[in-house]
């Protein structure tokens, strides 16, 4: 099988390395032999974990469900109960995510989780006055005020722009009016590497393309995703990709909206397959395709280890696409073979480190001049 069919098959990955093993997909994390299943559950039976999502919410059909949905096989497979052994606390503001992670700390949780770039400070700040707490936070990296790594603290990220890339080469191949958009949520680091990655892979099959770019400053706002996908809209794009979490609702709305109005636009989605999010009539879906992360994969790792006393803290786990844990959503439907094929031969370029995929404005515009 070549390394295309297996991006198309994240849903059955069986191998994503992390720090040296791991898989990815739907199956265990590890090859588990059936004789010690029972022995690995009793020794877990003590143990805890609880998340802790951002603002978008647990249902937010993005980073913080897959969170979640990971965080829920883990219980499952190890035969935690809900609750009880394996829960999440939701934030309904920025504020809330100290006391929520020191709360969890406090209750004695084994391994507790920060959902989000957002949490960086608070799971500093609790890491720092709770030495002995295991913690762990997605798509940031924790340090103390010095700059150094805070050893109970495991940061994961991930190679977004890889990803971005990927469906950026999809829309500059599909597009027909030869202009698409890009709908951030809060302006950061993290968000550019999606932007970053989506441009380059737009003008690397379609360098006349017109590309524009605005920020939502929110991941919870579906009426400013909607506005701003309807100026895209109106402006002459026919595909919008959005890393905006729940804020990305309104640019789905908006999308569905016109094409039961008999315009022709696409909405490329981010995190899972959003396939169903784009659903209008039947199963009619205005997703393009999906940029797709293993936010879920990384979690059920992270806390398989810290039960099995291999807690990972004060280390970097950065997944990517030659871990097959960043890569496009396995529903295709509405891809053309031009795409197909060139996300095929674009992920063998990145394989091979024939391209480097920009994450800054200013590996942006190099890699602009390269072309």
């Amino acid at each position: 099988m070549n390394k295309w069919m297996r991006i198309l098959s994240m849903t059955a990955f069986s191998c994503l390395i992390i720090a040296g093993c791991g898989t990815a997909g739907d199956e265990t994390a590890e090859e588990i032999p059936g004789d010690d299943i029972g022995e690995q559950q009793q020794e877990g039976a003590d143990f805890t974990v609880g998340m802790v999502t951002d603002v978008g919410g647990i249902d937010d059909k993005s980073f913080n469900q897959s969170a979640w949905e990971g965080l829920k096989e883990f219980g499952e497979e190890y035969g935690l109960e809900q609750g009880a052994g394996y829960r999440y606390v939701q934030s309904a503001d920025i504020a809330d995510f100290e006391p929520n992670i020191r709360n969890l700390v406090r209750e004695g949780t084994s391994l507790s989780w920060g959902i989000g770039y957002l949490m960086n400070d608070a799971i500093a700040s609790v890491a720092k006055q709770n030495e002995d707490a295991q913690l762990a936070i997605v798509d940031s990296v924790v340090t103390d005020d010095d700059d150094n790594m805070i050893s109970n603290v495991v940061n994961v990220t991930f190679k977004e722009h890889e990803g971005s890339f990927l469906v950026g080469v999809a829309a500059g191949l599909q597009s027909e009016t030869d202009r698409v958009g890009f709908v951030g949520g809060v302006e950061s680091e993290l968000i550019k590497k999606f932007e970053n990655g989506f441009k380059a892979g737009v003008k690397a099959v379609n360098p006349n393309a017109e590309i524009s770019v605005q920020y939502a400053e929110s991941f919870n706002d579906d009426t400013a995703g909607a506005q701003i996908a309807n100026t895209m809209y109106s402006q002459g794009a026919d595909i919008i990709y959005h890393a905006a979490g729940a804020t990305g609702y309104g640019v789905f709305n908006e999308a569905i909206n016109r094409v039961r109005n008999g315009e022709n636009v696409w909405v490329i989605g981010v995190d899972r397959d959003q396939h169903e999010e784009g659903i209008y009539e039947g199963d009619q879906s205005v997703t393009l395709t999906s940029m797709v992360k293993r936010v879920d994969r990384a979690v059920y790792l992270v806390s398989e280890r810290a039960m099995n006393g291999d807690f990972p803290g004060g280390e970097v786990l950065e997944y990517g696409l030659d871990d097959e844990a960043i890569g496009i959503a396995p529903t295709t439907d509405n891809m053309s073979e031009e795409a197909l094929e060139g996300i095929e031969e674009y992920i063998e370029d990145i394989l091979e480190g024939e391209i480097n995929v920009p994450e800054t404005d200013d590996e942006y515009e190099e890699y602009l001049e390269s072309l």
